[in-house]
């Protein structure tokens, strides 16, 4: 027996030698290969180390080269692009860092372009994992899958095996009109052009199976040959609406999905668990004081975080988690008190070293003060309670869930119908052993300390002023006696009000009030009193009725002005804009009604150095409003009534719109004699005065700037026909009325003449309004007005770009001759050349002239029919964009193949005439150019039109 415990003895001695010689062992690898230390280092330790990528912060566990990341968690920088950017290793093609948190999470953008082979069926795969195995996707994530005719397949990949199936969805691209509809809509990925597949639990590592088969594709999507495009969103749709762009080109578009990234989880994943973890201190990632997490989703492991009373510092860091205990001394003198219309009060502050911790920080974004920070949830402050210790919070902010461990003291106890309140306190210690604290709350004479409880919960203390003072304790000397005696029926005799208390006094007649004695007294001297009274009063009473007429004067003067005032903003038609502006939500918040006292201020009375352009309808002047904004206020010149519509009318079309290519519109003033519009400052001026103004701007405008502008403009005129909630034609589409802000993007403006209709109408008839030289020919004949007119306006735009000419030019004799006829008649001759701009030539190849001449050829068709939408004249101009980046001329002869499919309401022989087009650079003669049609020969071509 004897021997047999010493056996087992011996055998339990060498299995923990073993166990201590494979952890050595254990640690030693992680050094020697990895290259970082597991334990957590110090700031000092990572001094070295880079700190950033590109615009993205870089913190431990996450770090570029040796000895600054923990294993799992290496990080390269791609300096070769601008700005640089930030990969997980391994994976620099695919996964992109675009967010490191303190506490060790991230947002990567993870995307797949998978070139495919067009019109035929094949498998792909494509698979991601983790590098180290430490990072994990969470089931808040989704899949989206951009391409047609496929199938796709998610499953939970491992090494072991080909995975679980988590998802499956199909897209398909067989309708057009649903494509379009799609788009239009912008909704999220429902097997139309896209679909996607949720994510429902945590993973590590993943694949995705793609099988295409053969689908009837329109053919403007078969000619663009693009691949299938997969990318990762977290929470699905949020972030992604679908564009028909991403189909017809070869990689995905970074600004349509926008914000679109996964949220990575890092686990420690060296050991299952924190007991285990902690039994091996050489190896445990959490730092000092820090809560320790069980990672129980099927892998093991564990995660780290600052413990409840530190702020959200970084846990993988010796000394990360900062202390943010309550310090009474953080009140500077030139702190901000406010924001917006809500009062801000200590402990609460706006900044660092105005508030007691960070718990009580608050931010003011757009004038609303919100409590928390991203990526976490926020909330909309309404009022802060001192006196009464309570948080009243929007309830649109969520307030049923209580915010983050920095703001652990924050209760939700009670719900109105607006509000949530939340009772607050100090910290979660008793009053008693507060006080015996330095950093003791209540800082203030005439303060005290009260308990603050929630049923049988206790919260913490907080303090009050004591009973008969008022204001704020947790500041010095901030707690001030009440004057009692300012409040209604709190006495019925005589109030005399004292330090912290108040006496109600009824003295007989003959005798005063003492306040040193605090009893009545005679009056021997009342006599001699009463006549000083008297005097005074009579003197204060010359003196105020000197004051009154004063202000009655000014109050009488105002009150006229505010009656003119009011008479021109009923004259205006201010109520009919009222009601339009309110009756739909979305202007509700963007638009609005300016008093003229505001306008005046910002345009210093409308001086005349802030004059910035006139024209027939009115003068233009720069202002700067009270809050920094420079806009500009377009002042009308004629007091009619059809002027006052076209007003009210631009108004409440701009009010609908919100498009980056439109011209903004702030809102409007009607207290005037004529009316006033308020719309955003675009500081470049006109498409029009650049291409026909100083010769020295020329060099402004190349060709790439060209066909930009004309792709910004047809989209904004595209969402006013077909996506816009109400459709909207312009009726003065001109380079005059398109405007370059500081970076040359178009903004399309003037909607003075403008009209809506019904989605079910097609046209409507109205009085013939436009410029001479952009009119649709067919609308001055017929009255009829549709999106075709617009087209035709478009068209004279195009050829103003290829021509730098006037829409109604002189010649060398003298004659006005119109351009778009002079254009169509070089076009038939051959002789293009002799009228295109020198610069266009010199950097445009033959093939993108051709295009840019056909399109605009088709726009200027005298039969509307004959005409492409402002859909179609966008997408082709987006396809013509995609191939002068690339630089290819090849791939235009694929552009003269789609562009039939843009004239598919065309008649044969203006098909057939486009097809000749492309023959234009080979066969130009150098005889002389006949003379283009006169506007009298204009009106005369236009003869044959039905009325």
């Amino acid at each position: 027996m004897p021997r047999m415990e010493a056996s087992t003895t011996v055998r339990a001695t060498q299995r923990w030698w073993f166990e201590l010689l494979a952890c050595l062992a254990l640690m030693a690898a992680a050094t020697a290969v990895l290259g970082v230390s597991a334990a957590p280092p110090t700031a000092a330790d990572l001094a070295h180390c880079p700190k950033s990528c590109g615009g993205v912060n870089i913190s431990y566990p996450f770090g570029i080269g040796r000895s600054c990341f923990r294993p799992g968690f290496e990080v390269t920088c791609n300096n070769s692009t601008r700005p640089p950017k930030l990969f997980l290793a391994n994976t620099t093609t695919t996964t992109e860092i675009v967010q490191q948190y303190l506490w060790g999470a991230a947002d990567a953008s993870i995307v797949f372009n998978i070139a495919t082979s067009p019109g035929a069926s094949g498998n792909y795969s494509r698979s991601w994992q983790a590098p180290g195995k430490s990072l994990f996707i969470t089931e808040e994530t989704a899949v989206v899958i951009v391409g047609c005719g496929v199938e796709a397949f998610l499953f939970d990949h491992n090494n072991t095996g080909p995975g679980n199936l988590m998802g499956y969805c199909t897209s398909t691209c067989s309708d057009m009109a649903a494509l379009e509809k799609q788009e239009a809509e912008r909704g999220g990925c429902s097997g139309i052009g896209c679909c996607s597949i949720q994510f429902y639990r945590s993973v590590r590592a993943f694949r995705l199976s793609i099988i295409q088969k053969e689908e009837a594709v329109p053919p403007i999507v078969a000619l663009a040959n693009a691949t299938v495009k997969a990318f990762l969103v977290e929470y699905e749709g949020w972030d992604y609406a679908f564009s028909m762009a991403d189909l017809l080109f070869d990689k995905i578009n970074q600004s349509t999905i926008g914000a679109a990234t996964a949220y990575l989880r890092p686990v420690i994943t060296d050991q299952p668990t924190c007991r285990k973890a902690k039994m091996y201190a050489e190896l445990y990632a959490c730092a000092d004081v820090n809560d320790c997490e069980d990672y129980d989703d099927g892998y093991g492991g564990y995660t780290c975080s600052c413990a409840n009373e530190f702020d959200n510092g970084n846990p993988y860091l010796v000394g990360g988690c900062i202390d943010d205990q309550y310090n009474p001394s953080h009140q500077k003198l030139n702190c901000s008190r406010s924001c917006g219309n809500t009062s801000i009060p200590f402990p609460f502050g706006l900044e660092p070293e105005c508030t007691a911790s960070t718990k009580f920080g608050l931010n003011c974004t757009s004038n609303q003060p919100l409590l928390g920070s991203p990526p976490g949830l926020q909330y909309l402050v309404v009022n802060i309670s001192i006196d009464e210790g309570l948080l009243f919070v929007n309830q649109s902010y969520d307030p049923k869930y209580v915010p983050h461990s920095s703001y652990q003291y924050l209760l939700d106890v009670d719900f109105s119908e607006q509000y949530g309140i939340w009772k607050w306190a100090i910290s979660n210690t008793t009053c008693d052993v507060a006080k015996k604290h330095t950093r003791y709350a209540c800082i203030s004479a005439n303060s005290e300390c009260t308990n603050v409880t929630h049923g049988d919960v206790y919260i913490g203390y907080r303090c009050k002023c004591s009973h008969g003072y008022e204001g704020n304790p947790y500041i010095r000397n901030g707690c001030n006696d009440t004057n009692e005696c300012l409040v209604p029926y709190k006495c019925d005799g005589t109030c005399h009000n004292l330090e912290g208390s108040f006496i109600c006094t009824s003295c007989p007649q003959g005798t005063l009030f003492d306040r040193v004695e605090m009893q009545c007294t005679s009056s021997k001297h009342r006599s001699l009193v009463i006549a000083i009274a008297i005097g005074l009063g009579c003197g204060l009473g010359v003196l105020v009725l000197t004051l009154s007429t004063t202000i009655l004067v000014q109050q009488w003067k105002r009150h006229i002005r505010k009656t003119i005032r009011r008479a021109c903003f009923r004259r205006n038609k201010g109520l009919l804009l009222e009601l339009l502006i309110s009756s739909d939500e979305s202007a509700t918040h963007s638009t609005k009604i300016f008093s003229l006292e505001d306008l005046e201020t910002a345009t210093n009375n409308f001086d005349s150095t802030r004059i910035v352009g006139s024209g027939g309808h009115g003068t233009v002047y720069k202002g700067i409003l009270s809050d920094q904004r420079v806009v500009a206020i377009k002042k009308s010149k004629i007091v009619e009534q059809s002027e006052i519509d076209q007003f009210i009318n631009e108004v409440a079309i701009l009010s609908q719109i919100i498009h980056r290519n439109v011209v903004k519109l702030f809102g409007c003033c009607l207290e005037s004699e004529v009316p006033l519009l308020v719309y955003e400052f675009i500081s470049n001026g006109t498409l029009y005065d650049l291409l026909h103004g100083d010769l020295s701007a020329k060099c402004l405008l190349t060709w790439d700037d060209r066909t930009r502008i004309a792709l910004e403009a047809a989209t904004a005129l595209s969402y006013l026909h077909s996506a816009a909630s109400i459709p909207i034609f312009h009726r003065d589409v001109k380079s005059a009325n398109i405007l370059l802000n500081d970076s040359f993007t178009a903004k399309v403006s003037d909607f003075g003449a403008s009209r809506s209709i019904s989605i079910d109408e097609t046209h409507v008839v109205t009085i013939v309004q436009g410029t001479f030289g952009y009119l649709d020919p067919e609308y001055y004949h017929t009255g009829q007005l549709n999106e075709k007119s617009d087209v035709y306006s478009f068209g004279v735009i195009l050829v103003e770009l290829l021509t730098r000419r006037k829409p109604i030019f002189l010649n060398c004799l003298g004659e006005k001759r119109n351009l778009s006829h002079c254009f169509l008649q070089r076009l038939r001759d051959k002789t293009t050349i002799e009228i295109l701009d020198p610069q266009v030539i010199e950097e445009a190849s033959q093939g993108e002239i051709d295009v840019m001449a056909s399109l605009a050829e088709i726009c200027l068709k005298v039969q509307r029919e004959e005409r492409p939408t402002m859909r179609e004249v966008e997408l082709r101009l987006q396809l013509l964009r995609g191939k002068i980046t690339k630089n290819s001329r090849e791939d235009l002869q694929v552009e003269n193949e789609i562009e039939p499919l843009l004239l598919s309401k065309s008649n044969s022989s203006s098909l057939a005439q486009y097809n000749q087009l492309g023959a234009i650079s080979d066969s130009i003669n150098n005889h002389e150019a006949t003379r283009c049609y006169t506007m009298e020969q204009e009106l005369v071509s236009w003869s044959d039109l039905h009325r």
